[in-house]
């Protein structure tokens, strides 16, 4: 091989090892810019209410009772933190529930009504999806509006009793009632009795 193209060859050779190099520091950059964008998701989550501003969502999804999806302490924590945020302009609260505890639910409407209150500049909008009935109903009530789909169930709020009245029955026929109880209104619903 003469001088020339062993010179040739030399050359050849530290320019690939140069772009080598670059390639190095390229792919390197390249992995801490990664790095620092994979670091930066917990803060941008931790500090959400400077994406700007916004709407809230929280769902109310299944029965409502302690230790579920819907237990007033998950749900109460989400609003909390849906109204206290300076940046939510708005809350959606997306009901799909066929209600629970009304004693959860009553906690819920409570927070509602507590953080309205407090904030009275964000609204609140319920929005039912296929189902919001009893304890569900009873928390969308507290919202400023409530949207539902014509084909939404929607209702059922309270305890209902069905029963018969054989009072002037017993008396055509001259049957003498007799009941004992151990409290005042024990046996205020007997259908044997007046209401």
């Amino acid at each position: 091989m003469s001088d020339n193209g062993l010179e040739t060859l030399a050359r050849e050779a530290v320019k690939e090892f140069r772009r080598y190099r670059r390639g190095r520091w390229v792919f390197r950059i390249l992995v801490l810019l990664l790095l620092c964008a994979i670091l930066a998701l917990p803060l941008a989550e931790e500090f959400g209410d400077e994406i700007g501003p916004h709407t809230a969502l929280i769902e109310l999804n299944g029965m409502i009772g302690i230790g579920m999806d819907a237990s007033a302490e998950r749900i109460n924590e989400g609003l909390r933190d849906a109204f206290s945020n300076r940046k939510v302009k708005g809350i959606i609260l997306q009901i799909n529930s066929p209600g629970g505890s009304p004693v959860q639910a009553s906690q819920i409407n409570r927070e509602i009504d507590a953080l309205q209150a407090k904030y009275p500049n964000v609204p609140i909008y319920a929005v039912v999806e296929d189902i919001c009935a009893s304890g569900g109903y009873y928390v969308a009530v507290a919202a400023d509006r409530i949207f539902v789909d014509q084909a939404s169930l929607v209702g059922s709020i309270g305890v209902r009793l069905d029963s018969f009245g054989f009072v002037g029955a017993i008396d055509k026929l001259g049957v003498e009632r007799r009941l004992f109880t151990a409290g005042k209104n024990k046996g205020a619903l007997d259908p044997f009795l007046p209401l």
